[in-house]
């Protein structure tokens, strides 16, 4: 099983190399549209590069309201966990509004 540091670690080599994040920005609480800065087309490149990181396949069924309710950097953590078998998947984060 992957300890959740290396998770973490792993997450973060992604945003600062495929997204080019600052390091500093790359916290849990960071919000991934207003604080890391994503728009919708960078949200589905961070999916497709989850998914090569980690070994999981998106189940368009099962995953589509779990990836749209991530909001946190923390939510794209507990996704993971969840994708890997190591927990259900709690998103901390409110709902989405309407103008983010």
């Amino acid at each position: 099983m992957i300890a959740e540091q290396e998770i973490r670690d792993r997450v973060k080599r992604i945003m600062m190399e495929d997204f080019e994040i600052p390091e500093e920005h790359i916290i849990p609480q960071a919000t991934l549209f207003a604080q890391i800065g994503l728009d919708s087309l960078d949200s589905v490149d961070l999916v497709v590069a989850l998914e090569k990181e980690f070994g999981f396949k998106i189940n368009r069924i099962e995953d589509e309201e779990k990836i749209r309710s991530m909001r946190m950097l923390k939510d794209v953590y507990s996704f993971i966990k969840y994708k890997l078998g190591m927990g259900p998947f709690v998103p901390e984060s409110p709902p989405r509004s309407e103008n983010e």
